[in-house]
């Protein structure tokens, strides 16, 4: 390869680095979930094994905020014997909720919202996490 073929691929690496989203402080996992009625965007801190606080907040289909009356959060990893916690989240806002809950072991993971919306509708999302 020439110095010029070197030169730009070293330049197109350096800018491809440098446009990667940095990791947080606290490597926290974030996902977004969602089906036609409403969105979560999801973030576990910090995102490994051990005690978690998990934050979502809450859009419906046309990414305007959704107020509900109730969240719950579970979490599983049946993978590693870890049956299934339901907890009740915490209003911390009119779309924002938050649950501190345990993750006792490294690796994949089943996360589900149970989101009451209303007393007559309740949206179910699951997603699987990794956490280190």
């Amino acid at each position: 390869m020439n110095l010029m073929m070197r030169g730009l691929t070293a330049a197109a690496l350096a800018l491809a680095l440098s446009t990667l989203p940095a990791r947080s402080e606290d490597d926290s996992f974030f996902t977004h979930l969602h089906t036609e009625k409403a969105m979560a965007n999801v973030t576990v801190s910090p995102g490994r094994a051990g005690p978690v606080e998990i934050e979502i907040q809450l859009e419906d289909a046309n990414e305007a905020p959704l107020a509900a009356d109730a969240v719950s959060v579970t979490l599983g990893n049946s993978e590693n014997g870890v049956a299934p916690v339901t907890v009740s989240a915490t209003r911390i806002g009119d779309d924002r909720w938050m649950v501190r809950m345990s993750a006792p072991k490294a690796g994949r993971w089943s996360l589900a919202l149970g989101i009451t919306i209303s007393a007559t509708d309740t949206v179910n999302i699951e997603s699987p996490i990794l956490l280190r």
